[in-house]
C-alpha cells in the first residue's frame, strides 16, 4: 500500500475536526473568518459547494466520505464537511477565491480538485475515489475501513479490521460490536433484550432455534467480515425478534485466480484449525471451507443454597448443593459456495452448510444436603447424597439454499427468488450416578442407582420468498414482496432407571409424564410492502407495514385427546424510520417499529429437564407469543478525531414470556421423579416488560499508530409478571450498566499490539438478579511474508482466572442462591498463512437478496442453577431475527 493506513485515518479526522470546530459564520470586515476563512484579499459571499462522491469501480455513494476546503495560499485547511448516506456534500458560506477541493476516505486514494469560487453557488458534479486495493506479486492488499460504520438503519462493525479475535469463534467477535452483550455463556442479548435474531449472510439457520450460544461457536472468528446490528427492521424483515436483528457477514471476494489459506490456533484451554479455498474464473466462482475447534481443560465449581416456604411463610426445607464442574467441547463447520453469473442481467447463487457440535458437561461429586421441617421449625427428616451427573449435548445441522436475483439497467430495480431448507438434530441427554445416600425417614432404600434421560429433537424449515423492488424518479423507491415459512418441530423424552452404580440394565420409567413424544407444525405465510422517500435535501423517510399469519398444529404421541388446542393467529406490524443529515455530515434518526416473538423449542419442549433432581425445567406447548414496541432515537458526529455514536431508546413488551420459580409440589415430585423439596421452573405469558437506555460508542484515532474504541451501555429495566395472587406475584427493576473498551497499538509495521476489556454490572431478573462480570485479553502479533502469513500471542483474564458469577432468586415461597465459579484464564498462540496468486475481477457486482427467518423466541431465564455455565439456557428469553 503506497500510504500508510495510519496516515490517511488521520488527515480523515483532522479535516472533520476542522468543519466541526470552524464555524460557518459570522464573517469579519474582509470577508475572512476568525481562525481561517477565506484566503486574504477575498471578497464577501455567501457561496455554497456541493457535489456527489462515489466509488470509481461501482458508482455507488461513500458516504463520510470527508471534503476538506484548503486555502491554496497556505495549503490549510479552512472548512470542510463530510458527505451523507447519497454522498452528498455541502460547504456554505464560502467567500469567492481559488479553493483547493481534497476527498478522502479510509480505503480510497485521496483526491484533490483546485475551484474558484465566485458570487454564485458552485456544483463541482460527481467526484469519484478509486479503491486503493492493489495486487502485489501473490497477497491481496486492501485500505481499510472504519472499524465502525454507522448506517440509517444499523451500526456495522468491520471485524475483519480487529485482530483481537483471531483463534476465536464469533462470540469472541460479537462481544467487541457497539449495543451487544455476551455473557460468559455466550448468550447474546442487545440493549439486554436476548430476543435477537442471529442469521448468517442474511440467512437463517435452524441451529439458533435451539441454541444461538451454540451456534456462534460453530463460525470462526477469522472467516467472518462484518456485523451488522438492526435495530429498527424495516417491514421486508420478518416481524419476529423483538430485540432486533444480528446479520453476521463472512468474507468473500470476487477475485479471479485460486486461493488456500490456514488458520489455527493452540491453548491451554482449546485449539482450533481451519482451511479454506476459493476457486473464480470468469462468470463464476466456487468457496470451499472446513473448520474445527476443540475445548478443554475448563474446572470450575458450583454450589447453590435454597430454602422453601409454606403458604403460610414457615420455613418447610433448605438444602445446600456444591461440585466441582468441567466440560469438553467439540465444533465444526463445513460450507460449500457456488456463484453463477449468466449475464449482465441474472445470476445464480447456492450454497451448502453443514455444522455439528458434541459437548459433555459433568459436576463430580455433586454432594447435596437436605433438611425438612415440621410446623414447630423442628427437622423431621434429613436426607442426602452424593452423584456424578454427566451431561451431553449434541447436533449437528445442514443448511441448502438457492437464489436468482434478475436485475436491469435501472438502478435499484431487481426481482429476486429464494429457498432455502434447514434442518438441526440435536440429543440432549444426561445421566445420573448415586454413589452415597442418606434418609433418616424410616423405611428408606437407601440403594445406588442410574437415572438416565434421553431427548432427542429436531427443527425442520422450509422457506421460499419473492422480492421486488422498483425506485420511482431519483428520491422514492418501492418494495414488496410475499414469503412463506413451513416449520416442523419433534421432541421425543424418555426417562430410564438402573439399580446399582455400575450393574443392571435401564428400564423406562412406568411414568407417562416422563416418556412422551411431542410434535409441532407451524406455518406463517406473510406480505409487506415498503416505501422509501427522500425529500427536502436532508431527509430519508423509510415506511411500510408488513401482514403474517400463524397456523399451529400441536398434539402428544401418547395422548388419548388432544390438550394442545392452539389458535390460528394474525398480526400487522408497522415500522417508521425518519434520518436527517445535518449539513456538518452528522445524522439525526428516530424510528418506531412493533415486532411479535414466537416462543421457540426451547420454551416448548415438554420434557423435563432434571440432571440435578433438586432443579427441574419444563416448557410449556401452549405458550402465545409476545409484542414488543420499540422507539429509538439516534445521533452521529465527528468531534475532532473522535467519531460518536448516541442513542436512546424505550421498549414496551406485553405477554412477555417469563420463568417463573416455585418449589415443587407433591404431584409434580411424583410424576417426574424428582427429589423432595426440588424447585420446579415453567414458563408463561404472564409478564410485562419496560426497559428505558441510551448507549454511547466511540471510535478515536490517537496519532498515527494507536487506535482507541468502546463505550457504555445501560438501561432501566421494570419487569412485573402481573399475577394477582401475592404468593405468586413478582417484580423488579433496576439499572443495569455495561462497557467494553479495546484498541490497537502499531510497534511497527509488522508488529502490534492489541488489548480488549468487557464488564457488565448486576443483571435484573424477574425474581432476583445475577452478579455482573468483567473479561479482558492482551495480545501481540506479527506478520511476515509480505503480510500472507501472521504470528501471535494472546492472554484473557490472567490476572483475575476466576469469575465468580452469583444468581440470587427471591419468593415468598422460595429463597435461592447459586454460584458457577469458571476459570477463565487462556493462552493461546495463533498461526494463519495463505497462497494463492489473485487479480482484480472486472466484473458488474451482483446485488442479491436473502431468505431471513427471525420469529423464535429464544433462551430463558430459568435454567438449572446447578448447571455449569455451558449448561445454562439464555436467561430471559434469546432470540432468532429474521428477514
Amino acid at each position: 500500500m503506497k500510504k500508510p493506513l495510519s496516515f490517511v485515518s488521520l488527515l480523515l479526522c483532522g479535516h472533520v475536526a476542522l468543519a466541526q470546530t470552524t464555524p460557518a459564520g459570522p464573517t469579519l470586515v474582509g470577508g475572512s473568518r476568525p481562525m481561517g476563512g477565506a484566503p486574504a484579499g477575498a471578497t464577501k459571499a455567501d457561496a455554497r459547494i456541493t457535489g456527489t462522491v462515489v466509488d470509481a469501480a461501482t458508482k455507488k455513494p461513500v458516504p463520510f466520505a470527508t471534503v476538506a476546503l484548503i486555502d491554496t495560499s497556505t495549503g490549510k485547511p479552512i472548512d470542510g464537511a463530510a458527505c451523507d448516506d447519497a454522498g452528498k456534500f455541502t460547504i456554505s458560506g464560502v467567500a469567492a477565491g481559488n479553493y483547493q477541493l481534497q476527498f478522502s476516505f479510509i480505503g480510497y486514494k485521496t483526491v484533490e480538485q483546485p475551484i474558484t469560487v465566485g458570487n454564485g453557488n458552485l456544483n463541482v458534479g460527481t467526484v469519484s475515489l478509486v479503491s486503493t486495493a492493489q495486487q502485489l506479486a501473490e497477497v491481496r492488499v486492501e485500505g481499510q475501513r472504519s472499524l465502525i460504520e454507522e448506517k440509517v438503519d444499523r451500526t456495522v462493525y468491520n471485524a475483519e479490521q480487529d485482530q483481537t479475535t483471531r483463534g476465536g469463534d464469533a462470540t469472541d467477535v460479537l462481544k467487541r460490536v457497539p449495543l451487544l452483550t455476551v455473557d460468559l455463556d455466550g448468550n447474546v442479548s442487545l440493549r439486554g433484550n436476548q430476543n435477537v435474531r442471529v442469521l448468517i449472510n442474511n440467512k437463517p439457520s435452524t441451529i439458533t432455534a435451539s441454541s444461538i450460544s451454540d451456534a456462534l461457536k460453530q463460525i470462526p472468528a477469522d472467516e467472518i467480515k462484518s456485523v451488522e446490528v438492526i435495530t429498527s427492521p424495516s417491514a421486508k424483515y420478518d416481524a419476529e425478534g423483538s430485540g432486533g436483528i444480528i446479520n453476521i457477514v463472512t468474507k468473500k471476494n470476487n477475485l479471479q485466480g485460486k486461493t488456500l489459506s490456514i488458520d489455527t490456533s493452540v491453548g491451554n484451554r482449546g485449539s482450533n484449525l481451519g482451511l479454506n479455498g476459493s476457486y473464480r474464473v470468469g462468470r463464476m466462482g466456487f468457496s470451499l471451507g472446513g473448520w474445527g475447534r476443540a475445548g478443554y481443560n475448563t474446572p470450575g465449581t458450583f454450589s447453590n443454597d435454597q430454602q422453601t416456604f409454606n403458604s403460610s411463610g414457615a420455613l418447610a426445607s433448605t438444602t445446600s448443593q456444591q461440585a466441582d464442574t468441567r466440560n469438553n467441547n467439540v465444533f465444526g463447520r463445513y460450507t460449500l459456495g457456488w456463484d453463477f453469473d449468466i449475464n449482465k442481467y441474472n445470476s445464480l447463487s447456492a450454497s451448502v452448510r453443514y455444522g455439528l457440535r458434541s459437548g459433555t458437561n459433568y459436576q463430580d461429586d455433586l454432594l447435596t444436603r437436605s433438611d425438612f421441617y415440621g410446623t414447630s421449625g423442628a427437622i423431621l427428616t434429613r436426607t442426602g447424597d452424593t452423584r456424578n451427573v454427566q451431561t451431553n449435548d449434541k447436533s449437528n445441522n445442514v443448511d441448502v439454499s438457492l437464489g436468482y436475483t434478475h436485475t436491469t439497467d435501472k438502478p435499484q430495480q431487481e426481482l429476486s427468488f429464494l429457498g432455502v431448507y434447514s434442518r438441526n438434530n440435536r440429543n440432549n441427554d444426561f445421566t445420573n450416578t448415586i454413589t452415597d445416600l442418606v434418609n433418616t425417614a424410616p423405611g428408606a432404600n437407601l440403594t445406588p442407582y442410574r437415572l438416565k434421560n434421553l431427548n432427542d429433537s429436531y427443527n425442520e424449515e422450509l422457506t421460499v420468498q419473492v422480492d421486488y423492488q422498483t425506485p420511482i424518479g431519483d428520491k422514492q423507491l418501492i418494495e414488496f414482496g410475499a414469503k412463506d415459512i413451513r416449520r416442523k418441530v419433534n421432541s421425543d423424552y424418555t426417562y430410564l432407571r438402573a439399580e446399582g452404580e455400575s450393574e443392571g440394565a435401564y428400564q423406562p420409567l412406568n411414568n407417562a409424564g416422563l416418556n412422551n413424544t411431542f410434535d409441532y407444525t407451524q406455518n406463517i405465510a406473510a406480505a409487506y410492502a415498503a416505501y422509501t422517500l427522500s425529500f427536502l435535501k436532508q431527509y430519508t423517510l423509510k415506511a411500510g407495514a408488513r401482514y403474517e399469519y400463524t397456523t399451529i398444529d400441536a398434539k402428544f404421541a401418547n395422548e388419548a385427546t388432544d390438550t394442545t388446542n392452539i389458535p390460528s393467529y394474525g398480526v400487522l406490524v408497522p415500522s417508521v424510520n425518519l434520518s436527517r443529515k445535518l449539513a456538518n455530515g452528522n445524522v439525526l434518526k428516530v424510528a418506531y417499529n412493533r415486532r411479535i416473538q414466537r416462543p421457540s423449542l426451547q420454551f416448548l419442549n415438554p420434557n423435563v429437564q432434571a440432571s440435578n433432581t433438586r432443579n427441574a425445567t419444563q416448557g410449556n406447548p401452549v405458550l402465545d407469543p409476545e409484542y414488543t414496541n420499540n422507539y429509538e432515537l439516534g445521533y452521529n458526529t465527528f468531534i475532532k478525531n473522535v467519531l460518536l455514536n448516541m442513542s436512546v431508546f424505550v421498549r414496551n413488551t406485553t405477554g412477555s414470556i417469563q420463568s417463573v420459580r416455585r418449589p415443587a409440589t407433591p404431584e409434580e415430585i411424583e410424576l417426574y421423579a424428582l427429589s423432595e423439596g426440588a424447585v420446579f421452573t415453567n414458563f408463561a405469558n404472564i409478564g410485562q416488560e419496560n426497559a428505558y437506555g441510551g448507549s454511547l460508542f466511540l471510535n478515536a484515532k490517537i496519532g498515527n499508530k494507536f487506535t482507541l474504541n468502546g463505550g457504555p451501555d445501560f438501561y432501566y429495566a421494570t419487569l412485573r409478571n402481573n399475577v394477582p395472587e401475592p404468593t405468586y406475584n413478582a417484580s423488579n427493576e433496576g439499572f443495569v450498566i455495561s462497557g467494553r473498551l479495546f484498541g490497537t497499538y502499531n510497534l511497527s509495521d509488522n508488529w502490534s499490539l492489541q488489548g480488549f476489556g468487557f464488564a457488565r454490572g448486576r443483571q435484573v431478573q424477574l425474581q432476583g438478579y445475577q452478579s455482573g462480570f468483567g473479561v479482558y485479553s492482551l495480545s501481540i502479533r506479527r506478520e511476515f511474508a509480505e503480510k500472507r502469513g501472521s504470528i501471535g500471542l494472546g492472554a484473557e483474564n490472567f490476572f483475575s482466572p476466576r469469575i465468580p458469577i452469583r444468581t440470587e432468586f427471591t419468593s415468598p415461597l422460595l429463597v435461592q442462591n447459586s454460584e458457577n465459579i469458571p476459570n477463565r484464564l487462556n493462552i493461546k498462540l495463533n498461526f494463519s498463512y495463505r497462497i494463492g496468486k489473485l487479480s482484480v475481477a472486472d466484473a458488474r457486482p451482483r446485488r442479491r437478496r436473502s431468505v431471513n427467518n427471525d420469529d423464535l423466541k429464544e433462551g430463558g431465564e430459568g435454567a438449572d442453577p446447578s448447571s455449569t455455565p455451558a449448561q445454562q439456557p439464555a436467561g430471559g428469553g434469546g432470540g432468532r431475527g429474521q428477514r
